[in-house]
């Protein structure tokens, strides 16, 4: 692990560097470092809907967010991106009409591999989706 985290405004400088993420209109909104937990919003907007006028969120960007959140939260830990191994998303319930709160929690950093667990809340607080992402330790 780097000695020194990323911040939060280094963590937005690069998460806005990048079209696809600037699309999902995604910024690092907090970081717990006792909890090592990385919590990130995705705003709500049609141009992302699953279909016209249900101001549901596709599950494209859902699982997008998850992946996306955990190799953030490891990019804070580590200072430098790492490539996504693998990551699964299991969707609970729709997510209409609310921004998305992605809480990405590191569960290891190992020599190689690393994994992060992310729960996916609506704004209210209703967990919607859950995943897991495994991620390349090397700088990617």
């Amino acid at each position: 692990m780097s000695e020194q985290k990323m911040t939060l405004a280094a963590l937005n400088e690069m998460l806005a560097g990048s079209p696809f993420h600037h699309v999902l209109d995604l910024s690092v909104e907090q970081l717990d470092d006792a909890a090592d937990t990385l919590v990130m919003r995705l705003r709500y907007s049609d141009r992302i809907a699953r279909a016209e006028g249900t101001g549901q969120h596709h599950g494209g960007v859902i699982a997008s967010l998850i992946d996306i959140a955990g190799d953030f939260a490891l990019i804070w830990q580590l200072g430098h991106g790492v490539p996504t191994i693998n990551f699964r998303t299991d969707y609970l319930r729709p997510a209409i009409n609310t921004d998305l709160l992605a809480h990405a929690k590191v569960r290891r950093i190992g020599r190689t591999v690393s994994v992060c667990d992310i729960d996916v809340y609506s704004e209210e607080g209703k967990l919607l989706a859950i995943g897991r992402g495994t991620y390349a330790t090397a700088a990617g």
